[in-house]
Formats: structure tokens, C-alpha cells, sequence
């Protein structure tokens, strides 16, 4: 057993905590899975974030016509660190990947992603120098709702596709270790945003 520089006594400790939660804490809540996934999923709180003209299509679907408060995803808010949902609506610029990937990085865990739109999916129409070819270069997208700009219906559609992703998932897998490391690593090989190989000379 590696020692600490606090001491023995200590590496015992949270080998014990350690072992208490994988084992005892993990199956006591997969046991209540269906619960802890149901109420995940009919509370989801979306992060107030519109890139371009999805985000039009993204507010009427928040109005009353749609409502989408019927799903328990319509509380919009103001911080990241109040949302466990971020739906990536319009275009993402080159510029601007590495300010969604503070965002992204900034909202707790558990965490989902949407990328709405075919901008946002693959870059759309824009195959540019500027233009990033898809958010999922940048962050991991749980949900693609294709269209230009798709309907408010194509993103209730997607809100349901998601919530069947909750409903599959182990709340165990959210259950840190003491070093702050998740068992569900959602990250890629390389963390750093993808860079501009040549810049553009008008």
C-alpha cells in the first residue's frame, strides 16, 4: 500500500472510503437506478446558450406553443454551474470551441450534451477555414438533431431521445473517487481544441 505524505493512517482511511463507496454506496443506488434516472431525467435544466439561428428555433420551443416545461427541461439557466444540459445551437466557430469547452467543463456531473442544428452537427453548409466541423471535436455530444435550422419538434424529439439515454444509465458511475476522478471519463485522447493548421492570408 503506497504511504501518503500524511501518513499511513490516512491511506487506510480512504482506501476504506474508497472501497465503501464502489461497493456498498455503488449497488445501494444501481438498485434505485430506475428512480435516480427518472427524477434525472424529468429535471433536466438547460444551460442558456444560442450561437446562432438554432437558437431561435431553441427559444420557441421554450415558449407556450411547445412547452417545453412539459419535460422538465424548461428552466433555462443563467450558469453553468447550475445546468446539467447544454444544447450547442448554431454555428461554432474555431474561435469559440475553447469557450465551449469552459462551459462545458464548468457544469457538474452528471452532464449531457446536444448538438442542434447541422452546424452545430457538422459544421453545415459553412467548410470553411473558420468554421469548426462539428461541436464534437471540441466536447462529447450525446444527442445529434439534424436539420438547418431543425423544428422546434425535432429538438422535443431529441429531449426524448436523451432521456431514454438517462434511463439506460448506472448512477453509479457519477460516485468520485478521493481523488476527484469520475469512473465515467467523458473526454477525448487529446483535450486541447483543435488548432488552425494554416491561417487564412486574404
Amino acid at each position: 500500500m503506497a504511504e501518503h505524505n500524511e501518513g499511513f493512517v490516512l491511506t487506510t482511511v480512504d482506501s476504506i472510503t474508497n472501497f465503501v463507496r464502489r461497493s456498498i454506496a455503488a449497488k445501494a443506488m444501481d438498485i434505485g437506478a430506475p428512480v435516480v434516472n427518472w427524477a434525472r431525467k424529468s429535471a433536466l435544466w438547460p444551460m442558456t446558450f444560442g450561437l446562432a439561428c438554432c437558437a431561435i428555433e431553441m427559444m420557441a420551443t421554450g415558449a407556450g406553443r411547445f412547452d417545453i416545461d412539459r419535460f422538465g427541461a424548461g428552466v433555462f439557466r443563467p450558469s453553468p454551474r447550475q445546468s446539467d444540459l447544454i444544447i450547442i445551437a448554431g454555428t461554432v466557430t474555431l474561435k469559440m470551441g475553447p469557450v465551449v469547452r469552459r462551459v462545458y467543463d464548468q457544469m457538474p456531473e452528471p452532464k449531457w450534451a446536444i448538438a442542434m442544428g447541422a452546424c452545430a452537427s457538422t459544421g453545415g453548409p459553412f467548410d470553411s477555414y473558420s468554421t469548426m466541423q462539428g461541436v464534437d471535436r471540441t466536447i462529447p455530444v450525446d444527442v445529434y438533431i439534424p436539420g438547418c435550422p431543425p423544428r422546434p419538434e425535432a429538438l422535443l424529439y431529441g429531449l426524448m431521445r436523451l432521456q431514454d439515454i438517462i434511463m439506460r444509465e448506472a448512477p453509479s458511475a457519477y460516485i468520485f473517487e478521493s481523488d476527484g476522478a469520475v469512473h465515467r471519463q467523458r473526454s477525448f485522447e487529446n483535450a486541447e481544441p483543435p488548432q488552425l493548421v494554416q491561417q487564412f492570408n486574404p
